[in-house]
């Protein structure tokens, strides 16, 4: 691992942010809808414009103003070697998870991305502190490590964390609602437009407009906790 990100990817820096984008990343992204299954389940998506506006709303309450600057406040501490702020962000990202699915979401998709993270770099000081974080690390502070090990710029690493959510989102609504391939493509497609300008605000974010506030979105998580029947582990 490197002290500091390059300005720039040359082809094995995209490449290698690519494989932290993909879905094929062993971090079990692909098992979670984050209520979106409990949305189907009440009748409140149905369709694709429903899935559509659904995800979008999602993207612009929650994605960008949570996730994405706390992404941004991680890869900018990792990348000082601040590991009290790294702490500290990390501690955040705990207690602003509205539901107990979110909360296991966090917690297992971070530890499994430093499994896999020590498994491609061993034993690196910014690692070692990763892995010390308590109780564990959480998705958004493992990601900005990653994109920061892999040489990525700021805007950059925001664009393949948010685009790897969307990809994820697209793929559980098409097992969900269903609907087939091609109106995925579209969904898909509609959540790519918005990303550049959700990036580009998280980016502009400091502590105090960081926020995770969607009310609705945590009462589908909880009533996801005991639904039924159910593909997915949120």
């Amino acid at each position: 691992m490197s002290a500091a990100p390059a300005l720039a990817l040359d082809a094995q820096g995209l490449l290698g942010l690519m494989r932290l984008a993909s879905p094929g990343l062993p971090v079990g992204g692909y098992s979670y809808s984050e209520g979106f299954e409990a949305a189907v389940d009440a009748g409140l998506v149905n369709d694709e414009p429903s899935a559509r506006q659904w995800l979008l709303d999602q993207a612009a309450l929650g994605l960008a103003r949570s996730e994405l600057p706390l992404v941004a406040a991680a890869w900018r501490a990792w990348s000082d070697a601040d590991t009290a702020r790294i702490q500290q962000l990390n501690a955040w990202a705990l207690t602003t998870r509205e539901s107990a699915e979110f909360r296991q979401q966090t917690l297992q998709m971070g530890r499994s991305l430093t499994v896999w993270l020590q498994q491609q770099h061993g034993q690196e000081p910014r690692l070692l502190a990763l892995m010390d974080l308590p109780p564990a690390p959480t998705w958004p502070v493992a990601f900005a490590l990653a994109c920061v090990s892999a040489h990525a710029p700021l805007n950059e690493s925001l664009l393949a964390f948010a685009f790897g959510w969307a990809e994820n989102m697209v793929q559980a609504a098409v097992k969900s609602v269903p609907f087939g391939q091609s109106a995925g493509q579209r969904l898909l497609g509609a959540l790519v437009a918005d990303l550049p300008g959700l990036v580009g605000a998280a980016m502009a974010m400091d502590d105090e407009q960081r926020q995770c506030f969607s009310p609705g979105l945590a009462i589908r998580s909880a009533q996801h906790e005991v639904q039924y029947s159910r593909l997915f582990r949120s």
